[in-house]
């Protein structure tokens, strides 16, 4: 198969600088979860996106400096020669496919807190730390001298990155970072040089650029990360004004907004290409090429951006990660086996979290290094042997999947009529129909493979397992909601949970609307419990949602959605209460207790709805294992839960679960490395 002709401006070389960009796929910088701890892990997943077709690939923010160090979070570092030697590992990988190699280079200024090396952090001001973690410190002012010494570190940086052979060297001057602040009006207060007009606070932005072109003397090419807010005409810091004073400096713009969950916005939020028209204002106003993000998933989006000169190149973190292969299944006319984002935020809630990122459509992703595991081949089978897969959800699918790639002969029974599982149910709330493409994915690969049989409507039980002979089963069948409110918060049901009344969460996402007053008590902390709020608001539904936690559907600020979920919630009219646990339900009366002082106080409804914990579907495997001797003596090998069935978590969890499963299945021995710092 070959592209389609119309594609074919995707793929034509630009320079950039001193350097030639193979094509316009653009991995920008974007946290790995890895950094400096894991390198191998890191130039594994950089050079997999290159092999993929990205014609460049750039690291994570790499901090120039010990007065940049962003502990707890997993930052990648250029401050000596053994970071030189780490990063080597990544530039080679990429250069072995024939991409360029970039690396952005970083000082966060106040936004560090230094937890590692313990030393102050500096700024254009004394601000206090306002990172995620929220420590109470403050950075220290910077002094004419501390500045010298800044410029000093990029340019010193700079070198390093020539050295470990980078073909891209970035100066960063977003995200509130340090240079980011020196632009704004409000933070930079300075009376000198570095302060007051739109000349003087882009001063320094404009000598560091300087300082960086004299440190790699053209061998490589410079590209300038910048910010603009959406609604650029009304911009206190002027940043279009210290945009014209630098728009022909560097030999690359890259193009953000200053809102991070705008940039950052998971698809509930934020839909593809949503700020281009930022980025198409700062394309007016140079000559040199351009590139953004706008979670493009769809080559057709990127080619309107490329032809209709919105940008130059095709900017991705997100849809890189689901896809590494993305460019070469254009290039190869594979569009349909295009594993596209959804959008959930998954990847960045492990940087935040301190860990490798992962994927909830792609499983291999941050597994490249530690086991092997490549996004677009599998390992053939074993051995002639079949596989009953039970339960066609997000685990199911994505097992049967991999086996079919694997060549085994498999049978995917599900007991519905429809194939997808949770997926089905959740895509169908507010914000969450990109989810579905994790089922048509999969379905789509599926229904090409001749070696697998799909059978919807079949509950199976027991005999009927034992009667089909197959030498593997997975039993992926899910798990439910509970009723009663054991979950986090309270290892007890609330008293009367077993009235009329109490609706499970089944109901509701099945399509149940109660009508007058609701109450939802959210004990997950995720995005389901805001889901279905807004859903039985738009439905006419008055609700109030309360949680035991200080914050509403806290965990999603790892992913980016909080405020936005926060902001959707107080429009749409819902009620919210903190610190409250759930304690009990009377004849239209939720009891409820502060979780600090154990104060009790109520609130009058029509319906209450419990969210805290699932309980696994495994009694479908607990009775076949009971007759494990039965299996065994009809040629049984191998027999496993997986999925929410084994362990209920989010879809990530079972997506991973069922290619696990399917990729060890007939192997002795599993593969997995430990990581090491190369020196």
């Amino acid at each position: 198969m070959t592209r389609d002709p119309r594609y074919d401006p995707l793929f034509e070389p630009l320079k950039i600088g001193p350097v030639t960009a193979p094509n316009r796929f653009y991995q920008v910088p974007h946290c790995s979860g890895t950094g400096y701890h894991r390198p191998q892990m890191m130039a594994a997943m950089r050079g997999v996106k290159a092999e993929g077709g990205w014609g460049v690939v750039c690291t994570e923010y790499c901090s120039i400096d010990a007065s940049s160090d962003d502990t707890p979070y997993p930052h990648a570092s250029l401050r000596d020669d053994d970071d030189v030697c780490n990063l080597r590992l990544m530039t080679e990988k990429v250069h072995a496919h024939g991409s360029l190699a970039g690396v952005e280079l970083w000082h966060g200024g106040h936004r560090t807190a230094n937890l590692y090396t313990r030393e102050v952090a500096i700024d254009v001001s004394s601000l206090p730390n306002d990172a995620t973690a929220g420590i109470p410190v403050q950075s220290q002012a910077m002094s004419k001298t501390d500045i010298r010494a800044f410029r000093k570190m990029y340019q010193d940086a700079a070198r390093r990155a020539v050295e470990a052979d980078f073909d891209i060297v970035y100066v960063y001057t977003n995200h509130h970072y340090l240079l980011h602040n020196f632009l704004s009006t409000s933070l930079n207060q300075r009376n000198d040089e570095y302060g007051g007009s739109v000349k003087n606070r882009t001063r320094l932005l404009r000598e560091v650029i300087e300082d960086v072109h004299e440190a790699i003397s053209h061998r490589s090419a410079l590209a300038v990360r910048f910010s603009i807010p959406i609604d650029y005409e009304n911009d206190p810091d002027e940043l279009l004004e210290c945009f014209k004073l630098v728009a022909e400096m560097p030999d690359l713009w890259d193009i953000t907004v200053t809102d991070y969950s705008y940039e950052m916005g998971s698809s509930r939020f934020v839909k593809e290409a949503a700020h281009q028209d930022a980025v198409a204002k700062i394309k007016s106003m140079t000559s040199k090429p351009v590139v953004s993000v706008g979670r493009f998933t769809s080559p057709d989006t990127m080619l309107t951006q490329i032809k209709g000169g919105v940008q130059d190149f095709i900017g991705a973190a997100r849809p890189s990660i689901a896809d590494p292969f993305l460019p070469a299944k254009i290039d190869q006319g594979r569009l349909e086996d295009i594993r596209e984002c959804i959008g959930c935020n998954v990847c960045y809630a492990h940087d935040t979290l301190g860990a490798p990122i992962r994927c909830t459509q792609n499983p291999t992703m941050g597994e490249e290094w530690r086991r092997d595991w490549h996004p677009d081949r599998i390992e053939a089978r074993h051995a002639d042997e079949s596989v009953l897969v039970v339960g066609a959800g997000p685990a199911g699918l994505e097992a049967a999947c991999a086996l079919g790639q694997r060549g085994y002969r498999v049978i995917l029974a599900e007991a519905g009529h429809e194939l997808g599982g949770r997926i089905n149910r959740e895509s169908r709330l507010p914000g969450m129909s990109e989810y579905k493409r994790v089922r048509d994915w999969r379905l789509g690969q599926l229904v090409r493979m001749a070696n697998v049989e799909i059978y919807p409507d079949n509950r199976l039980d027991v005999d009927s397992i034992l009667e089909l002979d197959s030498q593997h089963v997975l039993l992926a069948t899910g798990a439910h909601w509970r009723s009663d409110g054991v979950g986090r918060w309270s290892d007890t049901a609330f008293a009367g949970c077993e009235q009329d009344n109490v609706i499970g969460v089944e109901r509701v996402l099945d399509g149940l609307v109660p009508g007058g007053h609701v109450v939802i008590y959210d004990d997950d902390h995720y995005y389901l419990g805001s889901t279905i709020a807004l859903k039985l608001c738009a439905d006419g539904v008055k609700v109030t949602m309360v949680t035991p936690k200080t914050m509403l559907a806290d965990w999603s600020q790892h992913t980016e959605e909080h405020s936005l979920t926060m902001k959707s919630l107080i429009e749409a009219g819902v009620d919210i209460i903190t610190a409250k646990g759930l304690v009990g339900w009377e004849s239209g009366t939720v009891r409820l207790e502060c979780v600090f002082s154990g104060v009790r106080s109520s609130i009058e409804t029509d319906y209450l709805v419990p969210l805290s914990t699932r309980i696994p579907n495994d009694e479908l495997w607990q009775q076949l294992d009971a007759r494990h001797d039965a299996f065994r003596a009809k040629g049984g090998l191998s027999l496993q839960r997986i999925g929410d069935c084994q362990a209920p978590g989010i879809i990530a969890a079972a997506i991973y679960a069922g290619h696990k499963a399917a990729r060890e299945l007939g192997q002795d021995e599993v593969k997995s490395k430990r990581d090491r710092v190369v020196v």
